[in-house]
């Protein structure tokens, strides 16, 4: 199969975050098997999700990992112009949801697959494709907590997000939560009878909004916009009606951080403000909603330079979305980013990706497979 018959059964498997994705695992563990890879999948906690891990190669030498996830962002902008999970050609574009994130990467690497199964690697070249990645990175740490069981330490991970095929060698570091207050409900006549909960979360706002104001001054790096870490309040929801006492008031806000600084560290006096309501009597809860670490891969370092050679451009110093490539870093592994694609066609109504992306990102993938035979 080549790689636009590839993505249009990827695009058609409905695999959107946070819900089962056993027959997308399983048509990829078929096709990867049924052409020379050895495919391992890694059920995750939830019982009905997966990573899928296979190899081409012996298994107990250092190789290279590809690196993608098999979930979407569902499809429920009202524009789409045709069915988001049904792949649609359109001259050189192909529209569906996951083209560009990041299904088109997968599709690459799939279609590459059997000519490097036939190249006899001395090196192994690893496909690592992980779950609800659009839920905060959740499915990709239990794969890396496993990679000892399942081949030697790699030399390096390749992410394939959308990156027009420049490789990128940093990202912020992300943490969401969700804060839920409980108060009293009551006549709105008799405030003195309640527990306002939408007045207790204005002030654990007010502290997130200091913290907004702090962020500017540093830890400072001028590869991003803005330069510096940043917090924010993403949603607000509670109260019924004008005239009873809010019982319930709930928000949902993450911080992104410079490397070298912990995102989790970022939320933690806003968690610290909620927790302090227990004392006026108001019951919070604080749920983490998805964390991972900021990447900062040097721009000497081996994997930096090999991908220099491998694109023929020079590797972009940072971006601004983040990616797992940050939780293969901190597990002590190399990582950078890779793809085809554009991350500003992501999220959005037509999501495409051009062919000639597409194989120009297989091409890369021969070439890097290439470098790990005798």
């Amino acid at each position: 199969m080549n790689h636009m018959e590839i993505l249009e059964r990827l695009v058609g498997f409905p695999s959107v975050v946070s819900i089962s994705n056993d027959t997308i695992v399983a048509w990829i563990k078929d096709y990867a098997e049924q052409n020379g890879a050895t495919v391992t999948v890694l059920p995750g906690p939830e019982g009905d999700r997966a990573n899928l891990f296979a190899t081409i190669g012996p298994k107990d030498k250092a190789g290279y990992v590809l690196s993608g996830h098999m979930d979407v962002v569902p499809a429920l902008e009202p524009n789409w112009t045709s069915d988001p999970f049904h792949l649609r050609a359109e001259g050189d574009c192909l529209f569906g949801r996951g083209t560009s994130d990041m299904k088109g990467f997968l599709a690459a690497a799939l279609a590459a697959l059997p000519m490097v199964a036939n190249m006899q690697l001395t090196q192994p070249l690893h496909f690592a494709f992980s779950y609800d990645e659009e839920a905060g990175c959740r499915g990709v740490p239990h794969l890396i907590h496993q990679l000892p069981e399942l081949c030697a330490k790699p030399m390096g991970a390749i992410i394939g997000e959308p990156s027009s095929l420049r490789a990128i060698r940093a990202h912020k570091g992300k943490a969401a939560a969700r804060i839920e207050i409980g108060g009293r409900s009551g006549h709105s006549s008799r405030p003195d009878q309640g527990l306002n909960a939408i007045h207790a979360m204005t002030m654990v706002l007010n502290d997130a909004l200091r913290a907004v104001e702090a962020l500017r001054s540093g830890p400072l790096d001028q590869n991003f916009e803005p330069p510096y870490s940043t917090l924010q309040v993403g949603t607000v929801a509670g109260g019924r009606a004008v005239n009873i006492i809010p019982d319930l008031c709930s928000a949902e806000l993450e911080a992104r951080s410079v490397a070298g600084v912990s995102p989790t560290a970022l939320l933690e006096p806003i968690k610290l403000a909620a927790e302090a309501l227990a004392k006026q009597g108001f019951h919070t809860v604080w749920e983490v909603l998805g964390t991972y670490p900021a990447l900062s891969l040097a721009a000497d370092a081996p994997l930096a330079r090999l991908m220099e050679e491998l694109t023929g451009t020079e590797t972009l110093a940072a971006v601004s979305y983040g990616t797992e490539a940050g939780l293969y870093q901190a597990a002590g592994i190399d990582a950078i980013i890779c793809g085809p694609g554009d991350i500003a066609r992501a999220h959005r109504a037509d999501e495409f990706i051009r062919v000639d992306e597409l194989a120009a990102c297989q091409a890369i993938i021969e070439r890097l497979a290439q470098t790990l035979r005798s």
